[in-house]
């Protein structure tokens, strides 16, 4: 009886929830316990869950996005009024948790798996942020919001990857300009400052926009790319290859050879192309091109600059050496 009292009160939340009663959805997140801790169980339909989640969920994994941290399981006990994603309505959202409600308003929308979204009100993490009828608008984690068109392609798409063009952009001045080029992929063409202008043949007026084409687009599909470089435009035919690095994972452009980093920039994960160069798990990288680095910031900087190899100084168990990285 208090188990169908309950679904009948959810009821009434949510059919009345689109006229600004939060307060229903911050029911709806604790009956269906979506705050773990520091993770997020969000149900959703077909009997699924979307995880946030730093570390691997115990429960049967149907799919995994490394960048951004998400899984989706199967729910054997399946919530009555799931979580849906809204794509269409715009009437205001809040970060919503446990306990309280925080309305506001997007400041910055994310920026591909690098830069996430940014809020006017400050927030503690992790939440959901919602609109007023509790449909999702975003996941919001402690570095920031993951907006809810990465939430609807990574439910949507099979398998869960992205495309990259080896360019990372930023907003500066109302312009879309490359603030990094991947000097390990081939015959790319983009230099650090161009100004991206058209993506096929359509105008970039934003770099959260011209990513999310980018990241989005078919691994091994061709694309036209019209720049800006000094006083000359130039036009580009690229083809988009896998995403290795970005978001979770660290972005440094050495992920393209198979070297990933933490923060500290110590070797968390190696091909097995890097055996014959004597690298191990735990090598800590020091300097690249004889510049100090302290950051993965620092290094993304450093070898962009470096088209026909990078010197790469690491040290273990206080031992240095040198690595030469074509």
């Amino acid at each position: 009886m208090f188990r169908l009292f309950a679904l009948f009160t959810l009821l009434f939340f949510n059919l009345f929830a689109c006229q600004g009663a939060y307060r229903s959805c911050t029911q709806k997140i604790n009956d269906a316990n979506v705050i773990q801790n520091s993770s997020l169980s969000i149900p959703i339909k077909n009997n699924k869950r979307l995880i946030y989640s730093l570390t691997p969920p115990n429960a049967k994994i149907l799919k995994q996005d490394p960048f951004l941290s998400l899984y989706l399981i199967e729910d054997t006990t399946p919530f009555a009024y799931d979580f849906d994603i809204n794509l269409n309505l715009k009437i205001g959202s809040a970060i919503v948790d446990k306990k309280n409600s925080i309305q506001g308003k997007i400041l910055t929308n994310q920026v591909g798996l690098n830069s996430l979204a940014t809020y006017s009100k400050k927030y503690r993490a992790p939440a959901l942020l919602l609109n007023s009828c509790c449909s999702l608008e975003g996941i919001v984690t402690p570095k920031g919001i993951i907006q809810k068109e990465y939430i609807q392609r990574f439910i949507s798409s099979s398998p869960a990857e992205y495309s990259d063009i080896g360019i990372r952009v930023k907003n500066d001045k109302h312009l879309v300009i490359v603030s990094a080029s991947n000097p390990y992929m081939k015959n790319n063409p983009f230099k650090k400052g161009d100004c991206i202008v058209a993506f096929d043949g359509k105008k970039v007026k934003a770099a959260s926009l011209f990513m999310r084409e980018v990241l989005f687009s078919k691994v091994g599909s061709k694309h036209t790319i019209k720049i800006k470089r000094g006083s000359k435009f130039m036009t580009f035919d690229v083809i988009t290859q896998k995403r290795v690095g970005g978001g979770e994972l660290s972005d440094t452009f050495l992920e393209f050879k198979g070297i990933y980093f933490d923060k500290n920039l110590t070797i968390v994960k190696l091909s097995h192309y890097f055996k014959k160069y004597g690298l191990h798990l735990g090598d800590k990288l020091i300097q690249v091109n004889g510049t100090l680095v302290k950051t993965q910031e620092e290094l993304l900087n450093y070898t962009q600059n470096f088209q026909d190899f990078s010197s790469l100084l690491f040290e273990r168990d206080k031992f240095q050496f040198f690595v030469n990285i074509k």
